[in-house]
């Protein structure tokens, strides 16, 4: 293939998810306290009513509201206490006009009874004899049953990732185990003789891998599962080795560095040494990350991704990313804000643009100002907010347009 026949941003996703159309990610049923930010892999409709009978929500009396009509603190109204509901039971009382019955919070709201009015806004006389001193309206401070899920309703739908909020859906539809997408996992591989890890001396000439921590946090925070890491020197059988390996434990293969043109880079050589389709992109019009290779070996995808740790990380965001999303239906769930420009930015021709930006807030409005810095300063992500997107067939951005800040 021709090194730089670049495709665009999107032409590159749809390359990937035509080359793995038939790929699927395994499914498992996991116990719901386990399954916290995992992916849902069915759609979830309720078999109950939430709730499942009229609740109070607030501490209170039960009454008929169109006997409080007129209530005032000069001219309450007065009203025969005749029970009260007790929490976790089930109201054996039918309310009649000029009744009322104490609920608490939370609890079961007596037949008859269409609304409850809040203890602040009542005295009782004696034991049997209660003052309201105001008026409420029909089904006031009440949550009727299947107010929040309805039987048969859709609750949550395939793709839905699981936050606490989720979680508690579920709890409250009883599932106690739910279908999940498996993790994806992931084989890291940083590339170059001058790339050591963490534990090792830093001398003149060497560089700590950045990559493949800042890739693994990526991974994480996506829902994936790390199965391994590896620094490789430049050296073609090496690498082979270490991809071999890769594709065996993996669904993705991550390489770090090696996808520009010179002698002692490998990727593209070792991805189409194996059996399958090779290398079917080998450059994006992406900024920063044009020099990206993906390919196909043994089954599984192969992404060789630029070196710089900007580039790698804004590679594995537009293409990576978007290829589990899709893969597991996945809703985007990008945290993103929208913010006014306050610059002028002309774009880089032909190519989609990933400018960085910080925001600032001033007289009530959210101000994106650009971060600069060469696509290999680790600083220019920890010093940035989030970034906007300039597509390829735009001139720039303008001072005082406004724009999605999508956050890192």
């Amino acid at each position: 293939m021709d090194f730089f026949n670049v495709v665009s941003v999107q032409e590159a996703r749809d390359r990937v998810m035509e080359n793995f159309k038939n790929y699927e990610f395994e499914v498992e049923k996991v116990p719901l306290l386990e399954c916290s930010n995992r992916i849902l892999a069915e759609d979830i409709y309720s078999n109950i009513d939430v709730p499942e009978f009229n609740r109070s929500t607030v501490d209170g009396f039960a009454i008929k509201s169109k006997d409080s009509y007129g209530a005032s603190e000069s001219i309450p109204s007065l009203f025969n206490i005749v029970g009260e509901v007790h929490m976790g039971k089930v109201s054996e009382y039918h309310i009649e006009s000029g009744q009322a019955i104490y609920v608490p919070t939370g609890g079961m709201i007596p037949e008859g009874a269409d609304g409850v009015v809040m203890i602040e806004y009542t005295e009782k006389l004696d034991e049997s004899n209660l003052m309201v001193y105001k008026s409420i309206s029909f089904n006031e401070n009440m949550i009727l049953k299947g107010d929040d899920i309805k039987i048969g309703e859709l609750a949550l739908e395939k793709g839905t990732r699981i936050t606490p909020e989720v979680m508690g859906v579920l709890a409250a539809l009883g599932m106690n185990q739910v279908k999940v997408y498996g993790k994806p996992k992931f084989y890291i591989i940083s590339t170059g003789d001058e790339i050591i890890d963490l534990d090792e001396k830093l001398e003149l000439g060497k560089i700590r891998d950045i990559n493949s921590y800042a890739l693994y946090s990526l991974i994480i925070r996506l829902g994936g599962d790390v199965v391994g890491k590896n620094i490789v020197k430049d050296d073609y059988e090496l690498l082979r080795t270490e991809v071999e390996k890769a594709v065996e434990v993996s669904d993705i293969v991550l390489i770090s560095g090696g996808s520009s043109v010179g002698t002692r880079d490998y990727t593209n050589k070792v991805i189409d040494s194996f059996k399958g389709k090779g290398v079917f992109v080998h450059g994006i019009s992406i900024k920063p990350g044009k020099p990206t290779i993906i390919g196909e070996g043994e089954g599984k995808l192969i992404f060789g991704l630029p070196g710089h740790p900007v580039s790698s990380i804004i590679v594995f965001k537009a293409v990576v990313e978007s290829f589990i999303k899709g893969k597991m239906n996945i809703r985007d769930f990008s945290p993103k804000t929208k913010a006014i420009i306050d610059f002028n930015f002309p774009s880089a021709s032909g190519k989609e643009t990933y400018q960085m930006v910080k925001l600032k807030e001033k007289d009530g409005k959210v101000y994106a100002i650009p971060s600069f810095g060469k696509s290999g300063m680790i600083t220019l992500l920890s010093n940035s907010d989030g970034y906007i997107v300039i597509k390829s067939f735009e001139e720039g951005v303008y001072k005082g347009e406004e724009r999605d800040v999508f956050l890192l």
